[in-house]
């Protein structure tokens, strides 16, 4: 009898569960995978990007109503979802560029924030665990910092010797980064629009893409789901205060999403299992050593 599986996906604010690797967990969730999403800040510090929420009313109440959204988001993509508790250090902006807030999530040491993720890893018991890379993904320093967490409680986690007070050793098997987008996909998906007629929103990205680097040579593991796209995209929507439901992320139609780049694509970081690459699963020789006698 095969184990359950689980996987752990650690985020730094509510809605990046939705805009990053969102259709894989939706998949796993329906194939039966224990996913737990772990949301290091409350995003209290976070813009209003929907014009049609930037309210008085709802800056009074940002921290509660990104609390509400992520539960909306939460049951939208049938997760398990906890708060690490820490608060969100914004995104500094000007030149140079302004001190962090005092007490902030990307101020912490990263042995002391990293002690109750580890405690979640040791209670949840993750086979796979997600995040970001080592510039977050895009450099916001919450982004940044919930790699360093990571990386350092799934480092941590299973050493008997190292935070006796968290609970029995627990040693997740696979660490993933997401790769969220990279030239080739924003490029399939810019010409899928053309091909149809239609005007690309990815036109001045593609511009502003050239002499960059490219993530897309990082990708090790792309995972088919694009059935579960719209379950993205209604998670997506259910963070209302950071996304436009007629903004930028919604130009492209579905069936042509689903055609050009129907993968979420990922980075194998680290592995204590055999699984050759390229992969086209987060649990690729997990599966084989989970089995419960």
């Amino acid at each position: 009898m095969a184990e359950q599986l689980r996987l752990m996906a650690v985020h730094a604010h509510p809605d990046d569960e939705s805009s990053k690797g969102a259709a894989t967990m939706a998949k796993y969730v329906a194939e039966g995978v224990d996913v737990l999403v772990v949301t290091c800040t409350g995003g209290e510090r976070g813009s209003v990007l929907n014009p049609k929420m930037d309210r008085p009313d709802v800056w009074a109440n940002i921290g509660d109503i990104r609390r509400a959204e992520m539960d909306a988001a939460r049951a939208v993509l049938g997760v398990e979802q906890a708060w690490l508790g820490f608060v969100d250090s914004g995104l500094p902006e000007g030149d140079p560029l302004p001190p962090l807030p005092e007490g902030c999530f990307a101020l912490q040491e990263v042995e002391v924030a990293a002690a109750p993720l580890v405690r979640l890893m040791r209670q949840f018991r993750p086979h796979v665990v997600t995040t970001y890379d080592e510039e977050g993904g895009y450099p916001h320093p919450d982004h940044i910092m919930t790699h360093q967490v990571t990386v350092a409680a799934f480092e941590a986690a299973g050493d008997p010797e190292r935070h006796r007070e968290l609970g029995e050793p627990w040693q997740p098997l696979k660490l993933y980064y997401d790769v969220g987008f990279s030239r080739a996909k924003i490029l399939s998906l810019h010409e899928a629009m053309l091909a149809a007629g239609r005007e690309s929103p990815y036109g001045e990205w593609m511009k502003r893409w050239e002499g960059r680097p490219d993530k897309g040579e990082r990708v090790t593991t792309r995972v088919d789901c694009a059935a579960y796209f719209p379950v993205r995209d209604d998670a997506l929507r259910a963070h209302a205060t950071q996304i436009d439901p007629d903004g930028f992320w919604f130009q492209v139609p579905m069936d042509l999403q689903q055609r050009a780049w129907p993968t979420e694509d990922f980075q194998l970081a680290r592995s204590l299992v055999d699984s050759p690459l390229p992969e086209s699963d987060l649990f690729a020789g997990v599966r084989e050593t989970c089995h419960a006698g």
